[in-house]
Formats: structure tokens, sequence, C-alpha cells
């Protein structure tokens, strides 16, 4: 099974915005950045599947690649919980430093920690490899997509950040006989 892992496009957000699981529309740009995105894709096969974030930046780009989508909100980005929709600036600067170093199992007030990120990801591997597909699409967020591929390699959270994830990206795993490669990342 082929599993392709999708970044969003770029969004409309105003730069050094918090918005992890805020529904923040996508750029103007979307249409040509969508264009080339499907260009990193393969043809679909009949018995494809995709996945997608609930939030509108996924949902979109995922209804474009196919008709056939399934939401699930374990694929969400990290939840900043009280912080979500201020500006990092407005932030207090010795929290926000305290959260940025211990980010992996210190949350943001009311938020989640990486670590539980790292959890509802891992959940929904596991229920994906029990479906039968030549290839699943999972249109996600960079938080989700580094989570997954530190799983996968039994990296440390805090590691996960060491994988560049660009706005728009494509990274090819396969899955066979019980194991999982990775063919290419951040395509």
């Amino acid at each position: 099974m082929d599993i392709y892992l999708i970044r969003h496009t770029r969004t409309a957000a105003e730069p050094g915005l918090c918005y992890g699981q805020s529904d923040i529309a996508l750029a103007d740009s979307f249409p040509e950045e969508a264009r080339a995105l499907q260009q990193k894709l393969p043809v679909l096969a009949e018995n494809h599947k995709v996945f997608s974030s609930p939030l509108t930046r996924c949902l979109q780009l995922a209804e474009l690649i196919s008709p056939k989508v399934s939401t699930d909100k374990r694929l969400l980005e990290i939840d900043f919980g009280a912080w979500e929709n201020l500006r990092f600036d407005a932030i207090d600067a010795d929290v926000l430093q305290h959260w940025t170093d211990n980010f992996v199992h210190v949350p943001p007030p009311n938020g989640e920690s990486f670590s539980d990120l790292c959890r509802r990801a891992d959940h929904f591997w596991q229920d994906l490899l029990n479906h039968e597909a030549e290839q699943i699409l999972i249109v996600t967020h960079a938080g989700i997509i580094r989570a997954l591929l530190a799983q996968l390699l039994k990296l440390r959270p805090a590691n996960a950040f060491q994988f560049r994830v660009d706005l728009g990206s494509v990274h090819k795993l396969q899955h066979l006989n019980n194991y999982t490669y990775i063919n290419y990342l951040n395509l």
C-alpha cells in the first residue's frame, strides 16, 4: 500500500499568528499551489482512500484531489488552547520560552503537548494499517506528518522537528508485509 502524507498549501494567516486548530482560510494562491501539488501525485487507483483533517486548509485540498474524502479529527494540528489566534509576540515571552523548551511534554494553556499530538497520530496510524487500499492519501498538517515520521523511525518526539515539512509538500511511504518504508520526503 502506498501512503502519501500531504501538507496543506499556504494559508491567508498573517505571519506570526498562532493557529494550530483554528480554521484559517487558504491563501489566494491556492488554485496555483493546488495544481502544482497535484502534479506530485500519482494517478489515483480505483480503490484509493483519502483522509483529511477537518480544517478548511486541508479539506479543500483533499476534496480537490478526490471526491472520496473521510475527515478525521485525529489529523488536526496541535491544539494551542488559549494561544489560538494570538500573535506569538503577544504571548508572555517567559511563558512562551518555557513552552518552547518543553513543548514535548508541556502544553500551552488549555492546549495539548506534542506528546498528546503524537498519541493521536499513532492511534490514527494503527487504524489506517487495517484499511485495504492500493493508495492512501492523508491531507494534514506539519505536526502530524512529523509525529508519524518520528514514530516510524522510532525517534524521540523532540527529534521530529528535524524533518522539514514544507507547505504543499508530499511525503511517500510504502507499507508492505507489516513494514513501512519511506520512499521520499518533502517533495
